[in-house]
């Protein structure tokens, strides 16, 4: 009979460290480790494969691997777990380990490090890793300098990455990797460990279920902000949504777990969201924050216009972005259920039939910002006829850019089909890592990622080659690449003219013309560049039916604006106004002012 993790623990081991290391990893149910090679790591990988298992992924950049690890995460709710040598290498990981941070997703980086007689000397390399990773990983980090240590430190990496919800990380010289396994004595400084973890259930205390409840029954016009600490409560923030006759809006990342085809769901709030949204948090007098700790504060009421309760698994998180009455320190779905039965139900339904009437509206500008002619496509329609075509046991990644406001406003998922970002963050270049993270963890599922070209050429032509190296591995081949192409970083020409009213800066803002779907051919993958807005159904169409990932390649119209949603958007009119009736061409000036018609600010243009 195999020894378990915890018959194991103890006793005498055999092989290398690093042997040990890829043990210790198993009995944390690791199944796959993203990365990229390099001397620091070497006697790891030489472990991974005398193991033959956990399986290694390849990125084509380190950076890419530590999105992948943070992707896993969020898609499979399991530690993601990324490797990466010494120097210039571990430098790589900071971006995917700052988006596990900020996200809140638990991520292990295994980081090697140059072999311990040298550190000091200025080697090769060498880099001081405690102070390069002491802000990112401040909840654990730590330098194995010992064999006997490793583990324990690798066990408490896992515990912290998985209680604080943040990256942790664990520095392994390459000497140590080298060392003999050793055995774990029964001696004072020697401290046993074990690979075991649970969450439990966490409850908020009875008195302030009841202070929440006092709260909420005496609202009159109600709104619930749902984040991603909502992901397990979705029936329980409907049942008390029903309850109150209050409307919702999500955070970006609490947009999967609410379904938006509710008459009362009013999409996404901020400045990326939607009018129903913005009319939602300025009218309501009570608000009751789920999960999520989004930074838009100038979307949220006004400071005194709405009194607050906030429910989250953080307690550090609550009161963090607005006003708080009643703090409720729980699993969101244990406390709503708790809260639910403390609440009355006698609440005037006018004002949930306000809120579906400006769902409503929403709905038709939304529908008529997606068919306003663009030269030569409208990228709102591009992801509008995704929500049509989009499979019901899909996976969706999103990038970040212009493609996060269309994502946003136009994409309807179906229920259970989760999508993910950089969202606090905001980092380009995600998208195409978190795709194909998405993909190995349910390679059974089709898989779309929306991006721009911007993101594209910073990262998402290399790992196309990821994709074309794997595919042929995976259950359902269908992974498809949707590119929004204007050859522009347009939201940061969209923000230079709503915060500075300064025009678009040709040199800073344009981008080479790049045909990703004669570059996909070239992998021997599929594709088709669409400049028609008649052909996207049938692209969409062809792209889910075919026998390999397939990317569509979309010429769209920069010009379209990113306009906040109104009312907090007719005031951002006047500089937006100024800068694109500097710019030569007037495309921009006339779609902002047909925009501006369309949301009813026409008078504020």
């Amino acid at each position: 009979m195999a020894d378990t993790s915890a018959q194991r623990a103890g006793t005498e081991t055999s092989g290398s460290v690093a042997d040990l290391v890829v043990r210790r990893l198993e009995d944390w149910h690791v199944d796959r480790i993203f990365g990229y090679s390099g001397d620091g790591i070497n006697p790891l990988l030489g472990a991974l494969r005398r193991a033959g298992g956990p399986a290694f992924v390849q990125a084509r950049h380190e950076e890419a691997a530590a999105f992948m690890a943070v992707a896993h995460a969020k898609y499979t709710g399991r530690v993601g777990v990324v490797t990466a040598t010494q120097g210039p290498g571990a430098v790589h990981l900071l971006n995917g380990l700052y988006d596990a941070r900020m996200d809140s997703a638990p991520v292990v980086a295994l980081v090697g490090q140059q072999s311990r007689t040298v550190l000091g000397s200025a080697y090769q390399q060498e880099i001081d890793l405690p102070s390069l990773f002491k802000d990112v990983a401040s909840d654990f980090l730590q330098q194995v300098t010992d064999a006997e240590q490793l583990p324990m430190v690798l066990d408490r990496a896992f515990k912290a990455a998985l209680a604080n919800r943040s990256p942790a990380v664990v520095i392994l010289p390459h000497d140590l990797q080298q060392e003999a396994a050793p055995s774990t004595p029964h001696e004072h400084g020697v401290v046993p460990s074990s690979p075991v973890w649970s969450l439990g259930c966490v409850s908020p205390r009875e008195a302030d279920l009841l202070d929440a409840a006092a709260v909420l029954n005496a609202g009159r016009k109600i709104a619930l902000l749902v984040g991603q600490g909502a992901a397990h409560a979705q029936q329980e923030v409907v049942a008390v949504a029903e309850r109150l006759a209050a409307g919702i809006t999500t955070s970006l990342l609490g947009k999967p777990f609410v379904d938006e085809s509710l008459p009362f769901a009013t999409g996404t709030m901020g400045h990326l969201g939607t009018t129903a949204s913005a009319h939602l948090m300025d009218t309501c007098d009570t608000l009751l924050i789920i999960g999520s700790n989004d930074p838009w504060t100038e979307y949220y009421p006004a400071p005194g216009q709405a009194r607050a309760v906030q429910i989250d698994i953080d307690p550090k998180a609550i009161g963090n972005r607005y006003p708080v009455e009643v703090a409720l320190h729980g699993d969101a779905a244990e406390t709503l259920g708790a809260l639910l039965i403390l609440l009355h139900g006698q609440q005037d339904h006018s004002y949930r039939a306000e809120v579906e009437e400006q769902v409503e509206r929403w709905h038709r500008i939304a529908l008529e910002r997606a068919l306003t002619p663009a030269r030569p496509v409208n990228p709102e329609r591009v992801v509008r006829e995704l929500s049509d075509a989009l499979p019901g046991d899909a996976q969706v990644a999103v990038d970040v850019g212009s493609c996060v406001y269309w994502y946003a406003r136009q994409l309807r998922l179906p229920r259970g089909v989760p999508a993910h970002l950089s969202s606090t963050l905001g980092c380009m270049g995600a998208g195409m890592p978190y795709g194909i993270a998405a993909k190995l963890a349910r390679p059974e599922r089709p898989v779309v990622v929306l991006l721009g070209d911007g993101a594209l050429q910073m990262a998402g032509l290399a790992e196309l080659v990821t994709v074309a190296r794997l595919w042929r591995g995976w259950a359902d081949p269908r992974f498809v690449v949707c590119v929004l192409s204007n050859r522009d970083l347009s939201e940061v020409s969209w923000e230079q003219r709503e915060m500075e009213a300064e025009p678009r800066f040709e040199d800073s803002q344009a981008l080479p013309a790049v045909d990703a779907a004669a570059h996909a051919k070239l992998l021997g993958l599929d594709g088709v560049r669409v400049d028609d807005p008649e052909d996207l159904a049938d692209a969409w169409q062809r792209a889910f039916t075919a026998d390999r990932p397939y990317v569509i390649d979309v010429v769209t119209d920069p010009d379209v604006p990113l306009l906040p949603p109104f009312p907090a958007g007719a005031s951002k009119l006047a500089s937006m106004h100024r800068a694109v009736d500097a710019e030569p061409g007037g495309g921009a000036a006339a779609l902002l002012r047909r925009y501006a018609e369309i949301e009813g600010g026409a008078d504020n243009y």
